[in-house]
């Protein structure tokens, strides 16, 4: 675990990281990742992280939100093959609403991961599937379990896996 990972993940699970965080972390993220022409995301240092681009669920216009992720499957090149993201919007209420447009638009999503675009294809995990990421997912960032305590709402989890480039 790299060095003050730990207290990251004291801070990460207060209410005020919760209130103040989704204003900050994306607003940098973006801004770094545009500079450094997609190489750097800084909260990727504590997270694996990638930009998401996804259709807008109401607008059909393209979004773009930094989020961080949990790559799973590797191919023979060693590059990833599917990410679990997580939709706990820092425990707050309301679905994020990425979400929505996954759930719009599971078939027209681009991520940007490591400088490079991929398209994907979104699949919400539900049930024994769902059940079993989210125990990894604790496992891989243990605040996950206090956004969960905080909301009603049960956190939704995605699954990305590339498909062919239209």
């Amino acid at each position: 675990m790299a060095p003050g990972v730990r207290l990251i993940q004291r801070v990460s699970s207060t209410r005020t990281f919760a209130r103040i965080a989704p204003h900050l972390v994306p607003a940098m993220d973006r801004t770094v990742h545009r500079l450094t022409r997609g190489k750097v995301l800084l909260s990727a240092r504590m997270l694996p992280g990638m930009i998401l681009t996804a259709r807008g669920a109401k607008s059909g216009q393209p979004r773009t939100t930094p989020l961080a992720c949990m790559p799973e499957r590797r191919s023979e090149d060693d590059g990833c093959d599917s990410w679990i993201l997580i939709g706990s919007n820092f425990g707050r209420p309301g679905h994020p609403a990425w979400t929505a447009n996954l759930l719009a638009h599971p078939d027209d999503a681009v991520i940007n991961w490591k400088g490079h675009d991929i398209a994907v294809r979104a699949r919400l995990l539900e049930g024994a599937e769902r059940a079993e990421v989210w125990r990894a997912a604790l496992t891989f960032w243990p605040p996950y379990a206090t956004y969960q305590a905080r909301v009603e709402r049960e956190i939704r989890l995605f699954r990305l896996e590339r498909r062919d480039s239209p």
